[in-house]
């Protein structure tokens, strides 16, 4: 049994951590921006891939995708690591990253509907996931004019945690840290009719057992209790990286229709393993997603 560390060492490993990953991103900011993304790709998918990622990848795509031969896996581990790590610098690059997702065309059929939504003060739920870059959407639908508010989870070094919510809000705010903190001021956003970003494809302990690509996985419905409560549209909405590596096709899809919590949240898993599935690269593989197994197993 491995004894934890003292708060003492918590704190310095805390530090530690953060003017290593600091001392990174500021290395990559003095390189252009066109250069800077592609840069810190390679670094990745070269160096902290192999070293911090690649087994996680491997492990969640034979859970899923068994069949896989391995040049596949060995491609989808370089994209993930690589996509991971260009999102992570586009996020610190702050208002330079929001000007240019600015420039991104929004589609999808259900951009109507966030028009109507804007235009009567009808409160929205934008469901996405870990999946391209989901700071790229919500900087685009900013810069359209959309109120645009995000639910984010703090990291555990607090350090970090203090450098990251002033990058991501340097790209688009309000954002509403996860838990009581943020509560009460994220559901007085929504019932003034604002749009808030959720991302909902990650584990959660007390969610509902529910599929996601072909597997049991725990799965937060508040999302969808929220959007009933308050009679808000539930939409989801990707920003899918382009071959370039530096644009991406953000696409707006259709509301979710109200019925059950239940059904509304399937709906949302269906409509983020359908982007799983066409761009396995993009989505982070590195997740503990699957961590519930059925007593059968």
């Amino acid at each position: 049994m491995t004894t934890p560390p003292t708060p003492l060492a918590r704190r310095f490993r805390h530090w530690l951590e953060d003017r290593a990953t600091g001392a990174v991103i500021g290395v990559m900011r003095l390189i252009p921006y066109r250069w800077r993304i592609p840069a810190m790709g390679w670094f990745s998918r070269t160096v902290l891939g192999p070293l911090a990622m690649n087994k996680r990848i491997r492990n969640n795509l034979h859970h899923i995708f068994p069949e896989l031969p391995p040049a596949e896996v060995r491609r989808i581990c370089r994209e993930v690591a690589d996509n991971f790590a260009c999102l992570m610098i586009e996020i610190h690059s702050g208002a330079e990253f929001a000007r240019f997702a600015a420039t991104q065309p929004i589609s999808g059929p259900g951009l109507p509907a966030l028009d109507e939504a804007h235009s009567s003060g009808r409160p929205v739920i934008l469901v996405s996931a870990h999946f391209g870059n989901y700071d790229a959407w919500r900087a685009g639908l900013s810069a359209r004019g959309f109120n645009v508010g995000g639910l984010y989870k703090p990291l555990t070094n607090p350090a970090a945690n203090r450098r990251y919510v002033a990058t991501i809000e340097s790209v688009a705010k309000p954002l509403f840290p996860r838990g009581s903190e943020g509560l009460a001021d994220m559901i007085r956003f929504v019932r003034a009719g604002g749009m808030l970003g959720i991302l909902g494809d990650q584990n959660f302990n007390s969610g509902e057992v529910l599929d996601f690509l072909g597997k049991p996985a725990l799965t937060a419905i508040s999302a969808a209790k929220m959007a009933l409560k308050y009679n808000a549209l539930m939409v989801p909405v990707y920003a899918t990286r382009n071959p370039d590596g530096l644009s991406f096709t953000i696409e707006v899809e259709t509301p979710i229709p109200h019925t059950d919590a239940i059904t509304m949240t399937q709906a949302l898993n269906d409509s983020t393993a359908a982007r799983v599935r066409g761009h396995m690269g993009q989505w982070f593989w590195i997740h503990r997603r699957w961590k519930y197994v059925p007593k059968s197993e």
